[in-house]
């Protein structure tokens, strides 16, 4: 592995041990092994942090859903509706609990993480089905919990990412609750793993070629990533310009050294296309899932980027 990593991850990248999806099960307990002793430790200071359940339209099991609200702050609040990652087989909202925390903070939001059911237990559609009940929940109590129905944004990493572009699609078709920004972090957006990046970074830290095959084989079901007829609301990569048409307005980040970095691209392109307001950013010398290396002049670069954006989607 020969890339031109930013020097303050290169120090990180050592020190970072290999994800491996093959084995879900594995995977989800090394994360929250890993993920526990920092929710523990984090940081609430002037955030209510609320575990709360609603119903599923199929009738399953409820749908747990973490709320994070500033302190004292009066309603109705925007709302960050949060997305986490973990190439749809592993991941919680503890994984970002403490961005969720400082993004609470800071846009003075109520920020709401659905722990929507993962692949292979629970395929497509069954995330992005909880993530669209669990925005319409809210909204069905937007006068009980304080929030805003008119001002809501979804912000998502990788897996979460492509829920969250998935969402804003599924929504606007379904004429549910307004979204009226999307943030896109290293979004997974293409089964196929036919652009360049995704035929080069078999090596790549954290994510690699193998582990995105594994997961949307994992979400779709073995042997039907890269066949004909997978909806965009399972890959918005393949959703054409008339579809994208009428989107919110979307902010993608992408990664150098990624295998999604040109589905990300190319989603962003193909949304100017279809005339929906789109901002892009490739961040050099980084690489799938870099944020986590917080004090890197990079990361903290795009992170107050991100907030601010949001900042001024949320305020309107």
């Amino acid at each position: 592995m020969r890339y031109a990593f930013d020097p303050e991850l290169a120090a990180a990248v050592a020190l970072m041990s290999e994800v491996d999806v093959s084995d879900p099960a594995a995977a989800r307990a090394a994360q929250a092994a890993q993920v526990a002793p920092v929710v523990a430790a984090a940081d609430t200071t002037g955030v209510s942090v609320e575990n709360v359940s609603v119903p599923r339209a199929d009738g399953a099991p409820a749908l747990p859903l973490r709320l994070y609200r500033p302190a004292g702050a009066p309603g109705p609040l925007p709302v960050l509706y949060a997305l986490h990652g973990g190439g749809f087989l592993v991941g919680s909202p503890d994984v970002d609990h403490e961005s969720n925390l400082r993004f609470c903070r800071e846009l003075g939001a109520l920020v709401v993480s659905p722990d929507y059911r993962l692949a292979p237990e629970h395929r497509f559609p069954a995330a992005l089905e909880d993530c669209y009940t669990g925005l319409c929940r809210l909204t069905d109590r937007a006068g009980d919990l304080g929030l805003r129905p008119d001002r809501i944004a979804v912000w998502g990493d990788s897996a979460g990412a492509g829920l969250a572009a998935a969402l804003t699609l599924l929504t606007r078709d379904r004429g549910g609750p307004g979204i009226v920004f999307q943030c896109l972090v290293s979004p997974a957006l293409d089964d196929r793993l036919r652009t360049p990046s995704a035929r080069r970074f078999t090596d790549t830290p954290v994510w690699n070629r193998r582990n995105a095959r594994l997961s949307w084989d994992a979400y779709l079901g073995p042997g039907v990533a890269g066949s004909a007829g997978v909806s965009p609301y399972a890959a918005p990569a393949r959703a054409g310009t008339a579809e994208l048409a009428g989107l919110p307005p979307a902010h993608v980040t992408v990664a150098q050294f990624d295998p999604l970095r040109d589905e990300g691209i190319d989603y962003a392109r193909a949304l100017l296309d279809a005339g929906v307001p789109t901002e892009l950013h490739v961040l050099p010398g980084t690489f799938h899932g870099a944020g986590v290396v917080e004090h890197a002049s990079v990361i903290r670069r795009i992170t107050a980027e991100v907030t601010a954006v949001l900042g001024r989607a949320l305020s309107r």
